[in-house]
């Protein structure tokens, strides 16, 4: 069974904004990672299926599945942990998240499921979306 991670999507208002991290980052680089300070213990379970689930706003609002996880010394001279993505960036159930740091462990059975946008609901702004699904009109 697979285990994905959570994350404060720091400096992103929308998850258009991430989008545009993503373009940037694939046109810059090649690929879309993100380093942060500590390696997952749990790697093949992440590696297994698992997703990054991203907080945005102090919502859970979009997930991206965790290509590889691997070690890398930053310039500081610190072990670091690069997380490479798959490009595509999935929109979840909207799921109230209080800040923290770091990154956490998501169990499957705990994950938001993804969000299929009905005709129509997917032309609305992701403010009016987020607060329709806050009400589970969504």
């Amino acid at each position: 069974m697979s285990l994905h991670l959570i994350k404060l999507c720091v400096g992103v208002e929308t998850i258009d904004d991430l989008r545009d991290w993503v373009a940037d980052c694939n046109s810059r680089r090649g690929v879309n990672d993100h380093v942060t300070r500590m390696f997952p213990r749990r790697r093949d379970e992440i590696l297994d299926g698992g997703s990054l689930y991203w907080v945005i706003k102090g919502m859970i609002a979009c997930r991206q599945p965790v290509k590889d996880l691997q070690q890398m010394r930053g310039i500081d001279g610190i072990e670091r942990c690069r997380i490479i993505f798959e490009p595509e960036i999935f929109i979840v159930r909207p799921v109230p998240r209080r800040a923290f740091q770091g990154w956490r462990y998501l169990n499957t059975t705990d994950a938001p499921a993804d969000l299929e946008l009905r005709s129509g609901v997917s032309d609305m702004s992701e403010k009016m979306q987020r607060e329709l699904a806050a009400l589970g009109l969504i």
